[in-house]
């Protein structure tokens, strides 16, 4: 039976790498989404159901879910130098010149997109893949194995013959369409936006939650194999056996017979790179034969072998109107300049980011002073400049406003940082309606046909100012309100009456504490079982929550200092809003741990950390973040560290590693 389901799960996971192979890397997809979710999901409980066939490379871990507190640090074996830069032809003709008295034989070139992300190295043993790691200084790089795991156009299995170890190097990148649905979320749950893909895609790589990372989207090229083991005789030949083993590898890269050739590409790409759908900053362009490269060799810091072609990025000048500011659902005040509309970049800009005050201060800006507007890796343009021979004397400075421009109250500016913010959060009303929007968002209430405008009416006609105030609403409020129809109406209040059933975590991210998102709010409710609870823990007790530092502590104990607050959340509760964890949240499968606490330590190979708390609760015991004489089990993974050495130190824990656990539940 057991050899039939060992079977069964790794002829999944071939089926599975082989459709990831189809639809990434050859473009050419062999069943429906639909059907594919259907195997992963299949694969996804069996794998669960029988953790003995645990798998490091198992295409399930494409969904993250594993929690990395620290990125250990690791030495490249082969050191990762950075490109010399370019920025016009002649720099090019005399690196060819230079190559060319070098090698004193013809050379051909490859010329590549330069992906405009984070430079990554991958390591595959056995056709496998084995460990990722950042660029860090070249020397060495921060391991970031399950986070790379999630990005689907890296294969976890190799196809074909390959040799049995070498290193992919690559850039992890955003493209514009998934850096817009970032932001969009970001903009619902009244976060500021991120500025540009390219620090996102980084950023987003050192999240310590690798199922958070897969909702960023990121995407990956691989462009260079390294090795002791060498199968081709070109690195455009490597390029094509790459491809061939399942990475995803540049449509657009060419060989290039000269370089006049190379100049045709640069000059292609510098008219079309806008039409790409992700971002380039240039061209890099190498000798084709890795002979020639060897012989070419490095200097301390570059190979010689290589060039970056740099484009400039594009600017125009153009009238500077006004400044106005915008308060996001936070508070946060951010500064936008009103420009006199302007062609940039195959668009026409009529508004550029100014950040905050101090990027005002550097500028200089005046009154209608022109300005120089650039639209590099960046979304929105931004200022860079100005051109002081037009500035009129008589215009003045720009000075950043002291009060909220929505609510009159004065600003404040955190410290150490350059951002302001209006503290009146319970009464200005962008901060107000966008509390009340959050509140009803997909991830937090749900509470359908209740959109921005309907609340924002709502709010004018002094119905609803906060999220309580929605279940006080009747039919015949709703029914005068601009384009509501009766049906609409009934629906509204429906979906209110549903949002009732909403899970306390859910409710718990949706009542807008500052800096609690969904992740955290997952953690609050698994350590503090209802509102009552929570609202009674001190900062001690809190940051002893895994993922929850002294900041988002402070805010939560300051959001339930104010009476207003507890207002609220009593109101939801005589409502029948969910503000407790229901036992149903945790269907019990046994009492074998009951009385039991555990805690978790270390790199978790056979189950996520989430997976395993979930198993400890299903069974009848209780997870505790924090090794004390409270402590009766530490299950330890790879890389233990303190908590382990203080369970030493009490010798009351039971040590355990992740098979004993396993052993123990299903005795």
């Amino acid at each position: 039976m057991s050899e039939n389901i060992q079977q069964k799960i790794e002829a999944l996971r071939q089926e599975i790498h082989q459709h990831n192979y189809s639809y990434y890397t050859l473009d050419e997809p062999t069943i429906s989404d639909f059907e594919f979710d259907l195997k992963l999901k299949e694969l996804q409980e069996l794998e669960l159901q029988f953790p003995e066939y645990y798998d490091s490379n198992s295409p399930t871990l494409r969904v993250g879910g594993q929690i990395t507190k620290n990125f250990p640090t690791v030495q490249h074996q082969f050191r990762m130098y950075s490109l010399d830069n370019s920025y016009d032809f002649n720099d090019l003709e005399d690196w060819e010149r230079r190559v060319q008295k070098t090698l004193n034989q013809p050379v051909e070139w490859v010329a590549e997109l330069k992906f405009d992300g984070a430079s990554i190295s991958i390591l595959y043993e056995n056709g496998k893949l084995k460990e990722a790691v950042t660029r860090g200084d070249g020397f060495q790089g921060d391991e970031i194995t399950s986070n790379v795991k999630t990005i689907p156009e890296i294969p976890l299995q190799l196809h074909g013959q390959y040799p049995d170890r070498f290193f992919m190097r690559g850039e992890i990148y955003l493209t514009q369409k998934n850096f817009q649905k970032i932001n969009a979320r970001r903009a619902e749950e009244g976060l500021d936006p991120f500025m540009n893909p390219r620090n996102t895609a980084s950023g987003s790589l050192k999240m310590q939650d690798s199922a958070e990372v897969r909702r960023r989207g990121l995407s990956a090229v691989l462009y260079q194999y390294v090795g002791e083991q060498v199968p081709a005789a070109t690195h455009w030949e490597l390029l094509q056996q790459a491809r061939i083993w399942g990475f995803k590898i540049s449509d657009q890269a060419r060989l290039c017979r000269s370089m006049e050739e190379v100049q045709q590409f640069i000059n292609y790409w510098e008219e079309h790179r806008h039409q790409l759908g992700f971002e380039i900053d240039g061209i890099v362009i190498k000798v084709n034969e890795l002979a020639q490269q060897r012989a070419l060799g490095y200097t301390a810091k570059s190979p010689r072998w290589a060039m970056a072609y740099k484009y400039k990025a594009e600017k125009a000048e153009t009238v500077l109107l006004s400044v106005s500011y915008q308060v996001g659902r936070t508070g946060a005040v951010t500064p936008v300049a009103n420009l006199t509309p302007v062609l940039l970049a195959g668009t026409v800009v009529k508004r550029a980011s100014l950040h905050n005050e101090d990027i005002i201060k550097k500028l200089g800006l005046h009154e209608h002073d022109h300005v120089y507007v650039e639209k590099g890796g960046e979304i929105i343009p931004k200022i860079v400049g100005v051109n002081l021979a037009k500035r009129n004397a008589e215009n003045k400075e720009i000075e950043y406003i002291k009060n909220c421009p929505e609510c009159g109250t004065p600003l404040q500016r955190i410290a150490d940082q350059a951002i302001h913010f209006c503290p009146n959060e319970l009464h200005c009303p962008p901060q107000v309606v966008g509390r009340m929007i959050h509140f009803v968002s997909r991830k937090a209430l749900n509470i359908e046909n209740l959109g921005s405008e309907t609340i924002e009416q709502l709010y004018r006609e002094k119905l609803v100012e906060n999220p309580a105030d929605f279940y006080a609403l009747t039919k015949e409020q709703l029914l005068p309100l601009e384009r509501m129809a009766e049906k609409s109406a009934q629906n509204i209040i429906n979906g209110i009456e549903k949002s009732k059933e909403i899970p306390f975590e859910k409710v718990l991210y949706g009542i807008g504490i500052k800096h609690v998102g969904e992740t955290v709010a997952k953690k609050l409710v698994k350590n503090f079982s209802s509102i009552d609870e929570l609202r009674k823990a001190t900062l001690e007790e809190l940051v002893q929550v895994e993922d929850i530092g002294g900041k988002i502590a402070e805010s939560i104990t300051a959001f339930f200092a104010n009476p207003e607050n507890i207002l609220m959340t009593e109101r939801l509760r005589s409502y029948g809003v969910q503000l407790e964890k229901q036992a149903s949240q945790n269907e019990t499968v046994s009492q074998i741990l009951q009385n039991k606490t555990f805690l978790f330590t270390g790199k978790l190979s056979l189950f996520t950390r989430d997976d395993a708390e979930e198993m400890v609760e299903k069974h009848g015991g209780k997870n505790i973040s924090a090794v004390s004489k409270n402590l009766n089990y530490l299950v330890v993974g790879e890389k233990a560290g303190s908590k382990l050495k203080k369970a030493q130190e009490l010798g009351t824990v039971t040590i355990l590693d992740e098979q004993q656990f396993l052993d123990l539940i299903q005795k």
